[in-house]
């Protein structure tokens, strides 16, 4: 059965999907431009437990969401029991949050080296004790966990992973069905969503390779998953999210944009970025997001070079003046993969954590936006 809505704690979610958490994407300007085209949750970039509670002024901007956002839906990396609980009390109570997701899922190596993103919950006693206080500082804010299956195919943790945060009061959990060892290469494993959709009774949602929305209505299908959660499929292809609010309304489209609207998208995006943040770290900011935007496009080099150091809205309105406004993209573009495609790669860990002789402290670092 497809989904129509998900239901997380008191947040009714239509269609049922979510924005993933990217660092230096999900930030105010690229959401607010997301919901345009369909509704759904839309995260914040991922901040810090500890750089929040310390008052970094970075982590704070960070974690401010514009007046008119709702639901306002951020998340959290923490990797101490009282950051995480002070963190989640301080988005509830100060912050306006009306949803919070836990970061269990970043395989990056300055990270789980010290035990923390997807090593993490192979300590299952400190995984339990950071949903629990996450938990228990929440109020009727809904907390939901996000994982991997686990550090590598010798070590998969994502069944306990989820079956903890259940019995400790999660709204639901997401899993990125590869490993922290897969990183963002081959293809992600389904089964695995499919298998723990049926483990559980708290909403599933699925991660990974979804670049159109029918490969979302196909993994509802094929897993029985309560949602989906899109991460680089929708880079520099916003409008993503209108195909998939209408596919889970029961209509069959796919939007095949020209480049003269993508050129109005790629201005609508930018202006954004630039009244959020200012021209000069709007616009460079932007810079990042022209390479997805004309994947598969026939765009020449020279142009594409251009836009990598872009300036002004004015330069970028010049350059974009001069696009093919008729062309349309190469067969096959929308499958074509933004952002990261490295792995896989052994995982960075703490000497013996494997063999469970590592009992230290993890390091509650100071990490935000990733």
């Amino acid at each position: 059965m497809i989904p129509k809505t998900l239901q997380i704690g008191r947040l009714t979610v239509d269609p049922p999907v979510v924005l993933a958490p990217m660092a230096g994407v999900t930030n105010a300007p690229f959401r607010r431009l997301c919901r345009q085209f369909g509704a759904g949750i839309y995260v914040c970039e991922m901040i810090g437990a500890r750089s929040l509670v310390e008052g970094d002024e970075k982590t704070r901007l960070l974690a401010t969401f514009p007046e008119d956002e709702s639901p306002r839906s951020i998340q959290l990396y923490g990797t101490d029991a009282h950051y995480v609980g002070r963190a989640v009390e301080h988005l509830v109570d100060e912050g306006g949050a009306d949803h919070v997701d836990l970061n269990f899922g970043c395989p990056a190596p300055k990270v789980t080296r010290n035990g923390g993103g997807a090593a993490l919950p192979f300590n299952r006693d400190l995984y339990r004790d950071i949903v629990r206080a996450a938990v228990a500082n929440a109020g009727e804010v809904p907390i939901t966990v996000k994982f991997r299956k686990g550090i590598d195919d010798d070590h998969l943790t994502y069944l306990d992973t989820g079956r903890i945060a259940q019995d400790e009061g999660v709204a639901a959990v997401g899993l990125h069905a590869r490993t922290a060892e897969e990183l963002y290469s081959g293809h992600a494993d389904w089964r695995a969503i499919a298998t723990l959709k049926a483990a559980l009774d708290v909403p599933v949602l699925g991660n990974g390779d979804i670049w159109e929305a029918s490969d979302a209505i196909r993994m509802a299908a094929e897993t029985g998953c309560d949602g989906v959660i899109v991460g680089r499929g929708c880079l520099g292809r916003p409008w993503l999210f209108g195909d998939l609010a209408k596919v889970f309304a029961g209509e069959e489209v796919v939007t095949i944009p020209d480049l003269g609207y993508v050129a109005d998208t790629m201005e609508t995006h930018a202006a954004l970025l630039v009244d959020w943040f200012g021209e000069h770290r709007g616009i460079r900011s932007f810079r990042k997001h022209t390479s997805w935007y004309l994947k598969g496009y026939p765009v020449g080099p020279e142009i594409r070079r251009s836009l990598s150091t872009v300036e002004s809205l004015d330069e970028l309105a010049s350059i974009v003046d001069g696009f093919d406004r008729n062309a349309e993209p190469h067969d096959g573009a929308s499958r074509m993969t933004r952002g990261h495609t490295h792995g896989p790669r052994p995982v960075k860990l703490p000497h013996r954590y494997l063999e469970g002789g590592w009992n230290h402290p993890v390091p509650e670092l100071a990490v935000s936006g990733g």
